[in-house]
């Protein structure tokens, strides 16, 4: 049975792939981390293979996730544009993305998460009701804070594959 994803994330010149472990029973979804508190990186997928096989995982490698946290921070630094490139499902999958990295680096929620605005705009997200300018402050707000979150967590020495 599959217990681990790679999840590919484009952030500027430099394309990694991280690992999703979704939650069993009460836990919530995470990225896996190392010992040094960071996610684990991998440049390609033969690394990934072989780390998975030596901790005994079983990756789904038909259901990866990717993003590309480019298009989400262009979207977040244009204040008065649309969803545009960004669709509704990119910006979901961001949402969901800077949540599941701040659960497993151990940041605990993000500040912008939840709220009467930001759960307005989480059930427009899988819709095509446009937000308000006050929903779409709070998502670019909520993903500002997860992009810098991502920075720091790449920022940091990396964790090695043992």
């Amino acid at each position: 049975m599959v217990d681990h994803y790679p999840y590919r994330v484009v952030s500027g010149a430099e394309c990694v792939t991280l690992v999703w472990r979704p939650g069993v029973g009460d836990a919530l979804d995470e990225f896996v981390v190392g010992e040094r508190g960071g996610p684990l990186v991998f440049a390609d997928r033969d690394a990934l293979q072989e780390y998975g096989d030596r901790k005994g995982w079983s990756l789904g490698w038909e259901d990866e996730g990717a993003i590309d946290l480019d298009v989400v921070r262009g979207w977040v630094e244009r204040p008065g544009s649309e969803r545009g490139a960004a669709s509704g499902g990119l910006l979901l999958d961001a949402w969901h993305f800077v949540e599941d990295l701040a659960r497993g680096v151990g940041a605990g929620p993000l500040r912008f998460a939840r709220g009467p605005v930001a759960d307005r705009a989480w059930e427009k997200a899988y819709g095509e009701e446009p937000w308000t300018r006050e929903e779409a402050a709070a998502v670019r707000a909520l993903l500002r804070e997860g992009l810098a979150l991502w920075e720091r967590a790449m920022a940091a020495p990396r964790n090695p594959a043992p």
